[in-house]
């Protein structure tokens, strides 16, 4: 693939399309199993498509809302709304009507692009207010009455009615530069009001070379992909979508995170990107169902763990015993594990967030490939990532090619190169601030090895600073308490404030486990205040204080009334927990850890 060659995101899927023809692309589970589009019908799809928006009045630079899960059609109109010279702007499932609201009118979106009806009723009351947004597209029929200022087709209407746009379709094709931007990505807002980032053409194939070339010693071919994380993040929506189509691969939707172990099974990906809180997920899944097990098949896991790692961290270390033992071990063990995740992964990409390296070297040790990388939404996303065959699980890899990173003197790490945003989207202020002399200020702390490998140490907004003028990395402490079995989630807080307290949330199966044997119910809400559940969330605090500085020990904590969700606004739909909302509905009772 010559990415240097592509003008466009358009370009490059149509390149695509004519190469694999009648090929398998995209697959969609329904009541009859998984149904294919191959990329002759996708290709299709999104030229009529395009065809119809612009026979709607689409004008190029216009802006054009998603809301939609995971799915074929996702893919196809994203295509067709650039194609026609139109701007994507990413919305997320999860969005009440207020957040509708704010993306319609801030990015002044003229048309809608939407799913189901339950999307819909969320959506149509901010569509109401929304000043420029002229009309709603359906993927299915809505079966809702029409309202507002706007008009609603279905997507057959619309694709129907671009017959005989096709010049004035390849006239829009050909104008897309790689410096002309191709979508909106709202940022989730970990804190304050979210802006839109402004990512060119140009940015997101320059993200899918840097991939290309990293993955290349995987023996990169007729790639599968499970694409289950939103497509609404830069993240799925570059290293999901758009580097999948660069390679000619299989694209499969997950049904939803509930199903995502069955589906993982049924679609045997090759590839597999996820954030950190998926893994750590999965760790806690496959270490209580070893609990279960018997003792000899407990024992067999635990030598895995520790052979697997001693193969990692000192190969030259591993006896002849060690050896021979490793080799049944991948027959006992790691091909049972591997299983579970479809038998044939080459790679499994953690981004987002900062991976726990116990986390990373847990799976390692199991026999699964884990790659650790660095992005922002700024940058397109990804910015580093760690080489399939020289991995350091403590750090976040090399520089993708054509990336140039460095460390600012007070240590904040800056980016440069065609990945970089366009800027924010009417918030020239912001933008200036984030964009200096041509280098995306990232706001992360970091440092390079003697290898040129990227370590993040913290996120410069995030630093505690104590009342002493101590800097303190939250995360870190974080990672740490909830690698206990009792921990689900943790915030640490305690910014000018003499030491540093905890929120818990217990995890899920402690949880019932604990209400069993104490004949409560297993409602966290009337839980949180019980002094035995304290009693066993203390023990685990005290095993992490042990592994801390005196000033990184958790002093005290409090237990939350609910965990942290997506529904609740406490986390980001890429389930990075939002420190204000938290703080917001649980400030007071921290605070009173201090009086």
């Amino acid at each position: 693939m010559n990415y240097e060659g592509l003008k466009s995101l358009p370009e490059l899927f149509f390149s695509q399309a004519e190469k694999f023809a009648e090929e398998n692309f995209l697959w969609a589970k329904g009541d009859d199993g998984w149904t294919p589009v191959t990329w002759r019908q996708a290709e299709t799809r999104a030229r009529e498509l395009a065809a119809g928006l612009l026979d709607l009045g689409i004008e190029a630079g216009d802006r054009v809302v998603i809301l939609s899960e995971n799915r074929p059609e996702w893919l196809i109109a994203d295509i067709a709304i650039m194609t026609a010279g139109a701007i994507t702007v990413p919305a997320y499932t999860t969005n009440t009507t207020h957040d509708h609201e704010h993306i319609l009118n801030d990015s002044g979106a003229v048309a809608v692009i939407v799913s189901n009806r339950k999307l819909a009723e969320r959506l149509m009351p901010a569509a109401a207010q929304a000043s420029r947004c002229r009309f709603v597209l359906a993927m299915e029929d809505l079966e809702i009455r029409q309202s507002g200022d706007f008009e609603y087709y279905s997507w057959p209407d619309v694709a129907a009615r671009g017959k005989g746009r096709g010049a004035d379709l390849e006239q829009r094709l050909a104008a897309l530069k790689r410096s002309d931007v191709a979508c909106f990505i709202y940022t989730s807002g970990t804190g304050g009001a979210p802006k839109g980032v402004m990512l060119s053409h140009g940015a997101m194939l320059c993200n899918c070379r840097g991939a290309h070339d990293l993955l290349t010693a995987l023996g990169l071919g007729r790639e599968v992909f499970l694409s289950f994380l939103p497509l609404s993040h830069a993240y799925e929506h570059t290293a999901g979508q758009f580097f999948p189509i660069s390679l000619g691969a299989e694209i499969y939707y997950a049904t939803s995170t509930d199903q995502l172990a069955a589906n993982l099974v049924e679609v045997r990906p090759t590839v597999m990107t996820a954030v950190p809180r998926l893994y750590e997920t999965l760790h806690s899944r496959i270490r209580r169902g070893v609990a279960k097990q018997s003792p000899l098949k407990q024992k067999l896991f635990a030598r895995t763990l520790e052979l697997g790692r001693k193969r990692h961290e000192n190969p030259q270390a591993l006896s002849l015993a060690d050896k021979v033992a490793n080799v049944l071990l991948d027959r006992l063990v790691r091909r049972n594990v591997k299983a579970r995740f479809g038998g044939r992964l080459k790679a499994m990409v953690s981004g987002g967030a900062a991976l726990n390296p116990e986390i990373g070297l847990f799976f390692t040790a199991l026999g699964l490939r884990v790659l650790q990388g660095y992005g922002q939404t700024e940058a397109a996303p990804v910015i580093s990532c760690n080489p399939p065959h020289r991995i350091k699980l403590e750090s976040v890899g090399l520089p993708l090619t054509g990336v140039e990173v460095r460390i600012a003197d007070d240590g904040e790490i800056l980016v440069r190169g065609e990945l970089l945003m366009n800027g924010y989207w009417q918030k020239p202020e912001a933008t200036e601030e984030a964009l200096k002399d041509g280098w995306l200020h990232t706001g992360d702390i970091g440092e390079f090895d003697a290898d040129g490998y990227l370590r993040i140490t913290d996120r410069k907004k995030d630093i505690i600073v104590l009342s002493g003028g101590d800097n303190i990395s939250p995360a870190r402490i974080e990672s740490l308490l909830t690698l206990q079995p009792e921990i689900q989630q943790a915030m640490v807080y305690g910014d000018k404030r003499p030491h540093l307290i905890a929120l818990l949330v217990p995890d899920e199966a402690f949880l019932v486990d604990f209400a069993r044997a104490n004949g409560v119910k297993p409602e966290l809400s009337e839980l949180a205040g019980n002094a035995a559940l304290r009693k066993a969330l203390q023990s685990a605090v005290e095993r992490v204080n042990g592994k801390l500085a005196t000033l990184e020990k958790v002093r005290r904590f409090a237990v939350a009334s609910a965990p942290f969700t997506t529904e609740n606004g406490q986390m980001t739909p890429t389930l990075k927990i939002r420190r204000h909302r938290i703080v917001q509905a649980y400030g007071e009772s921290l605070e009173s850890f201090y009086r």
